[in-house]
């Protein structure tokens, strides 16, 4: 399977879920070239920002576990080839 280049956008509105988030991408950490993580104090919520390099299968697996933890929205845009 071919891989592709991405960008994954997480916000984190309930921020009790942040240790499990951490956890997911650890198991991953194979596929994300970089992560930044910026805590928005003034609107209470966190947004991180992963580049990932994997198989639509990999990716997919990530934001499908990422979304299934409740108060956090996760969008993924994948490169075309």
């Amino acid at each position: 399977m071919d891989k592709r280049i991405g960008v994954v956008g997480i916000v984190i509105e309930d921020l009790t879920n942040i240790s499990e988030v951490n956890e997911i991408l650890h198991q991953y950490g194979s596929i994300i070239v970089g992560r930044m993580g910026i805590p928005y104090k003034e609107r209470g919520v966190n947004v991180i920002s992963i580049i990932v390099d994997g198989t639509t299968d990999e990716i997919g697996a990530l934001t499908g576990k990422l979304g299934k933890l409740k108060g956090l929205s996760v969008k993924s845009a994948l490169s075309k080839k």
